[in-house]
């Protein structure tokens, strides 16, 4: 019967270990090289590089680097997080590193923010909208882009998609069904091609009082979820978990802000990354993965030209259907072309990047909107001085995120594991009955090769 918490055996011996943890490293470098990237192609579109080329606009008009980093980060998440939970095979355990991960970086981002950027930047809306509790709880949950509430930080708008999907990976691993990812990426592509044009968006909140309720029912629905998904309860775990994957499948369908086309490709896209990943380790047929991905991949770009034009554009923060549908091909091309290299060592500084994206993908905007009045004051019109200014902002903003990822990300962190190793002594958990019809425990339940995943490499955009 399928497990909530597994523990995979351990091999005797130090040699192995290290060899172990040496192969992990050397395995996941590719991920962290392409979290770099992405998180360097969003700050990049975000302080306006294409504006400063000669021949910026025609990049533009074809190809839009924000969306392809962000999807290129969804990928990344695909892949891994499902990985990192059924290799814990602990729903709390992951939960701890999950929340642990997040919360800290970003309430920082915030605080530092609210400090340095003066009331009426519109980079921040956090405590700004006037309707100040409201948008603390929604934000809080970080499901504020299906509440109808402005998120705290532009940016942030990602980490909704981010939540709902763990949301969803935790309730499918706890039912058993983690491994139908092909049948969920290929539905939500199949959906998002079949309706994309037709699904209505935010069917729940119509006004300041359904979106209040909206926000109070979600906020409740997590913390219940969160509660009993930490409780070490094998049948609370599983409750919980199935609570806050209902609450997502609710929100991505009935109440997203984007245009459904989007969010139904973001999510198959998410779930396409985790076939790879079963594939790759033989968990499901590699003929299947590749029909499964090649249709999500095909679907994504037929998306763009049906739906992404007359209007629609402005919604997506695209300059039309060419540019949607060529930089989602891109973000593909990019991570199958990281992926055939996994087995290389890519360069220490690529995979750097990738230990401080998170901290990048949060501070750009920010520090973007303090410093440019201070170094790009009259803007830079010579090739020189616009170099100039790129190269500046680069190293403010790379120094920022790395000492957000010294000083807050990797002490929470530590600080995470050690609590949890506290809960774990004081509360253990133990592995539930099985749902019926789910899978015997064994080698086909996780990898027979054991590869450790550190903390660091555990999200697209988080």
């Amino acid at each position: 019967m399928t497990q909530i918490r597994l523990r995979l055996p351990g091999r005797a011996g130090g040699t192995t270990r290290g060899a172990a943890a040496v192969g992990a490293g050397s395995r996941l470098g590719w991920l962290d090289a392409l979290r770099g990237l992405a998180a360097l192609m969003v700050a990049l579109h975000h302080f306006g590089i294409l504006e400063m080329l000669p021949f910026g606009g025609a990049i533009w008009g074809h190809f839009d680097l924000g969306l392809y980093g962000v999807m290129l980060f969804f990928l990344v998440s695909g892949y891994i997080i499902p990985a990192s939970l059924e290799r814990r095979g602990d729903v709390r355990a992951f939960w701890v590193g999950r929340l642990f991960r997040i919360y800290p970086a970003l309430i920082a981002t915030f605080a530092v923010s609210l400090m340095m950027l003066p009331e009426g930047d519109g980079s921040v809306a956090l405590f700004r909208t006037g309707h100040n509790l409201i948008s603390l709880v929604a934000n809080a949950t970080m499901l504020q882009d299906m509440l109808n509430v402005v998120n705290g930080m532009g940016v942030t708008w990602t980490l909704t998609y981010e939540m709902i999907f763990y949301f969803l990976v935790t309730g499918l691993f706890t039912l058993g069904w983690h491994k139908r990812s092909s049948s969920f990426a290929v539905g939500f592509a199949a959906v998002g091609l079949v309706f994309g044009g037709s699904l209505a968006t935010t069917t729940i909140t119509h006004d300041l009082d359904t979106t209040r309720n909206l926000v109070l029912a979600a906020a409740l629905i997590v913390v219940m979820g969160y509660a009993c998904m930490l409780s070490g309860n094998p049948v609370l775990t599983r409750t919980g978990a199935v609570l806050v994957a209902g609450l997502g499948a609710v929100l991505l369908l009935n109440n997203s802000r984007a245009p459904v086309f989007e969010t139904l490709l973001i999510f198959a896209t998410m779930f396409a990354g985790t076939v790879l990943y079963r594939a790759e380790h033989g968990q499901i047929d590699r003929l299947q993965a590749w029909l499964c991905c090649g249709f999500v991949v095909v679907a994504g770009v037929a998306i763009g030209w049906m739906y992404n034009r007359n209007g629609v554009e402005q919604n997506t923060w695209t300059s039309g259907w060419i540019a949607w549908s060529a930089s989602y091909a891109g973000a593909w091309a990019t991570f199958l072309g990281g992926m055939a290299l996994r087995k290389r060592r890519f360069p220490k500084v690529l995979t750097w990047l990738g230990a401080v994206s998170f901290s990048l993908y949060l501070l750009h905007i920010p520090l973007l909107h303090t410093i440019a009045p201070l170094l790009a004051h009259p803007a830079p019109t010579t090739p020189g001085a616009k170099t100039l200014w790129v190269l500046e902002y680069l190293a403010i903003a790379l120094t920022a995120a790395y000492l957000m990822y010294r000083l807050v990300e990797l002490p929470f962190q530590k600080l995470g594991r050690k609590l949890l190793k506290a809960v774990e002594r004081r509360f253990p958990g133990g592995p539930p009955a099985a749902p019926e019809g789910s899978a015997r425990p064994g080698a086909a339940q996780v990898p027979a090769e054991p590869v450790r995943i550190p903390a660091e490499v555990g999200s697209g955009t988080g």
